[in-house]
């Protein structure tokens, strides 16, 4: 399959259909995951106390935020946060990320995309082609992907089938990968007649439109204090 270039309806139509496949939130749980994603930024875990602190939101409803979201949240032994929602402080998978510095990583390809849009902060992004195991490395800011390398790099995706649950987060997730060329992702998609290859650009423009959306409450002034 080619590298889809998607029209401005199909992109909004995709882009509800995987804002609709993640949990809402309301005006409180948006500040409790915009606060999570920022303090993981910082690169160590993060206990709950300064998740409520930061949010502004009372302990006790971060608490129970945290606890519905189940595969959405990573935590280590001593109950800190250390992943969340597509990003984690330890070695999880091959998409590294040097944010402001710091060495994180994101649990797919479009995570690793749409991580600098919701820190408001630019992403030098690591990751290996899926099919050749060559390198692949891009530069993504808040408003845009500025480079890529090589420059024909694409991401395979699929439709969600409906809401995520826990597992198919991870299971949604295996499918996400970076190639280093549409030929290389072709040949890893195979005869899987559900997935596609996106460009990085309209990965990026994909997810922006999807957080934009998740976080509407939440967004804006937190990036604004970036």
């Amino acid at each position: 399959m080619a590298v889809l270039h998607l029209s401005e309806q199909e992109l909004a139509r995709l882009a509800s259909e995987l804002h609709a496949a993640l949990p809402s939130l309301d005006v409180d749980e948006q500040k409790i995951a915009r606060a999570v994603h920022r303090l993981l930024a910082e690169g160590e875990p993060v206990p709950e106390s300064r998740i409520a602190h930061t949010a502004g939101v009372a302990s006790d409803r971060v608490a129970l935020a945290l606890e519905t979201w189940p595969g959405f949240v990573q935590r280590d032994e001593r109950g800190d946060v250390v992943g969340f929602w597509g990003l984690t402080v330890q070695e999880l998978s091959p998409h590294r990320l040097e944010v402001a510095g710091r060495q994180l990583w994101a649990w797919c390809a479009l995570d690793a995309l749409f991580l600098p849009f919701v820190l408001g902060r630019t992403a030098h992004i690591e990751s290996v082609c899926a099919r050749t195991g060559e390198s692949l490395r891009a530069v993504v800011g808040p408003d845009r992907v500025e480079e890529v390398s090589p420059p024909g790099a694409v991401i395979s995706l699929l439709r969600p089938e409906g809401p995520f649950s826990q597992d198919d987060t991870l299971s949604f997730c295996h499918h996400v990968l970076f190639f280093t060329s549409t030929e290389a992702g072709e040949q890893w998609i195979g005869d899987r007649q559900d997935h596609f290859l996106l460009t990085l650009e309209q990965g990026f423009e994909l997810e922006r439109r999807v957080w934009e959306a998740k976080y509407a409450a939440a967004l804006t002034p937190a990036r604004a204090t970036s």
